[in-house]
């Protein structure tokens, strides 16, 4: 089962990062900072995955948006992703991880995150501050320059849903930046199309986005990955396919509540 061990945190990883750090060229003038217009995603909501090899549940992934809360003066979300693998594959790899980041809820950009990560033997604290004035991360590990507005993996993922992919033409891609541990990474994003999916919270319209990516960068696979999204305002993830050598590891929406909106995808 070495190969579950090698993929399964990778699949779980690269869903947040899917379209991880997909940030606009706007700076603002100034100490002023951008205001994103949001109607995606709010304080409440909670998305819940199955991530499967084959018809093999190996592990639960849970996004989900709890409170809102004060840093600095200024109103973020309080965002959290935990991910845990279940009690009949914990023998072959037991994970519990954690990730946190605190995004401004104006502007979209990531104040602080936290990386908690406890798998097998192996386990790792990180944490980072963003500084967006002075343009430094200060993490557990040093201070390193930042671009203006980077994301961590999962603001990146977040920020990505306020995105209008319908003005993207098939192939089109777009350059991204995403900061992990000591460094900034490019990451593309290629838009694939739409498709019609089904998966157990229901059947939706999506648009469909493939991440490139690159050597040396947070990330190295063998296959490609592939991520589903409902095709509207919302643009809920509803599934991940990560295709491999030995075949694909899939991470699919079981549940969802405290959404933004209707979900006018959704068939």
């Amino acid at each position: 089962m070495n190969f579950m061990k090698k993929y399964f945190f990778q699949i779980i990883v690269l869903f947040v990062i899917l379209l991880s750090s997909m940030i606009s060229a706007v700076s603002p003038g100034g100490d002023d900072y951008r205001k994103v217009d949001n109607k995606s995603f709010r304080e409440g909501e909670k998305l819940t995955f199955a991530v499967k090899y084959g018809f093999v549940t190996a592990g639960i992934a849970v996004m989900s948006v709890p409170k809102v809360k004060k840093m600095l003066g200024r109103n973020v979300y309080n965002i959290m992703f935990e991910v845990n693998s279940v009690p009949t594959f914990d023998w072959i790899f037991k994970v519990r991880d954690r990730y946190e980041t605190y995004l401004d809820v104006e502007g979209l950009f990531p104040w602080r995150f936290e990386q908690h990560i406890r798998e097998g033997k192996y386990s790792r604290d990180f944490s980072a501050f963003f500084d967006h004035k002075k343009l430094k991360a200060k993490t557990s590990e040093g201070e390193f320059p930042i671009p203006k507005y980077v994301n961590d993996i999962v603001s990146a993922f977040y920020f990505a849903r306020t995105i209008d992919y319908s003005k993207m033409k098939t192939g089109e891609s777009i350059k991204l930046y995403n900061f992990y541990k000591d460094k900034t990474y490019d990451l593309d994003v290629r838009y694939v199309g739409k498709e019609r999916v089904t998966v157990s919270a229901g059947t939706f319209d999506c648009v469909i986005v493939e991440p490139i990516i690159k050597e040396g960068g947070l990330f190295k696979t063998e296959g490609s990955i592939f991520i589903w999204m409902t095709d509207d305002k919302i643009k809920m993830p509803v599934k991940v396919k990560t295709k491999i050598i030995i075949g694909s590891i899939d991470a699919e929406l079981t549940a969802y509540e405290g959404l933004a909106g209707p979900l006018s995808s959704k068939k």
